[in-house]
């Protein structure tokens, strides 16, 4: 489950833009990345998110620390799947950390 609090975890925010038609076919192979994902300590958690307009995905993962996000980089690489992400449209990834949140119950 997502966890989203100042100082818990590395986030990997990647954002897909694809050509109209494009968008559920990714989503499908970004799920079997995060299934792939899973396998590495320290991996916690894949979100995926499709715009309304059908031409943009964004992938919300998270990991315990840095080192764990690159060995999850890393594992999908050996395995092809972050070079299978160019198939599908063009990708503006980037890690993150949480600076701040706010929600009801904090009101």
């Amino acid at each position: 489950m997502p966890v989203i609090r100042v100082g818990s975890a590395v986030t990997q925010i990647n954002v897909f833009t694809v050509e109209p038609g494009r968008q559920q076919p990714l989503l499908d192979y970004l799920a079997q990345a995060a299934e792939v994902a899973a396998e590495v300590p320290g991996w916690i958690s894949a979100s995926l998110h499709r715009s309304l307009d059908g031409t943009r995905v964004v992938n919300y993962a998270q990991s315990a620390d840095l080192d764990a996000a690159q060995r999850v980089v890393r594992h999908l690489g050996s395995r092809g799947l972050l070079e299978g992400n160019k198939a599908f449209g063009q990708a503006q990834p980037g890690l993150y950390e949480v600076s701040f949140t706010l929600d009801r119950d904090d009101l």
